[in-house]
């Protein structure tokens, strides 16, 4: 009688549980392999041939990224993605640090700090680079970022973010 009784409470209390769980999940925008699709500004999925049609050479452009934090997306010379978005998270503060395309660099507005065109730290008083990640091109032309955990190409060492 006592296992017929827990039986029914438990499936009561799960069913209640259930609704209330999946609500504080967030939906899943991920991709295989553990990347996270690239949203424009209006949370659009960003197509890659749309995204270079729009975007020349040199560009570095917003996006939502990993974790939701703005992520430049970098097109290169030959008109195509690079291999790698920069987070725009600035290290000291955590503001957003946006691309001076005269200068050649990113550079923070709350306090000064200067990124080169890699997102590597050239003048503080941040501490840090920003933060990598993979910029990948799906099969079905979306642009995913996944995290970046190997060695940072920019300092030779191994990545702070990770």
């Amino acid at each position: 009688m006592n296992l017929l009784t827990f039986g029914a409470a438990a499936g009561t209390v799960g069913g209640m549980l259930y609704p209330v769980v999946r609500y504080f999940i967030p939906p899943s925008s991920g991709v295989a392999g553990g990347g996270t699709l690239a949203k424009d500004s209006l949370g659009k999925d960003v197509q890659a041939s749309q995204f270079l049609q729009t975007h020349t050479a040199g560009d570095r452009v917003l996006v939502q990224g990993l974790k939701g934090d703005p992520t430049y997306l970098v097109v290169k010379d030959d008109g195509s993605l690079e291999k790698y978005g920069i987070n725009s998270v600035c290290t000291h503060l955590g503001c957003v640090v946006p691309w001076n395309g005269s200068e050649n660099k990113f550079i923070c507005p709350c306090h000064g700090s200067q990124y080169d065109a890699t997102g590597k730290v050239v003048r503080g008083p941040a501490p840090l680079s920003l933060a990598l990640a993979h910029a990948d091109v799906t099969e079905d032309d979306k642009v995913s970022l996944s995290p970046w955990t190997e060695t940072d190409f920019r300092t030779n060492e191994s990545p702070w973010w990770s």
